[in-house]
C-alpha cells in the first residue's frame, strides 16, 4: 500500500510540473489561470496523499480544506479583477 501512495505522489508531482510549464508558456492569461487552478487542485491531492503516508490524515485534511477556501477566495478576487467593471 505504501508503494502505491509513493507512486501516486510521484504522479501528482509530475502533473504539477507539466502544469507549471503551461503557466509559464501559456499563450493567454486564461490558459495560465487554468493551469494555475489545476496546480492548486493537485496541491490539495498532494496534501491528502502526504497525510496518508504520514499517518495523520485528519491534520492534513484540515490543511487541505483551509487551502481550498483560500484558493476559492483568491479565484473570486482574481476573476473580479480580470472581468473589469461593467455598469
Amino acid at each position: 500500500m505504501i508503494y502505491f501512495l509513493y507512486v501516486c505522489l510521484g504522479i501528482i508531482v509530475l502533473m504539477i510540473a507539466f502544469m507549471l510549464v503551461r503557466v509559464i508558456k501559456g499563450p493567454t492569461v486564461y490558459d495560465r489561470l487554468n493551469g494555475l487552478s489545476v496546480i492548486e487542485a493537485d496541491t490539495i491531492l498532494l496534501f491528502l496523499v502526504l497525510g496518508e503516508i504520514d499517518g495523520r490524515i485528519e491534520m492534513f485534511v484540515d490543511i487541505a480544506i483551509t487551502y481550498a477556501i483560500l484558493i476559492f477566495v483568491s479565484s473570486v478576487i482574481l476573476g473580479k479583477y480580470l472581468g473589469g467593471r461593467k455598469s
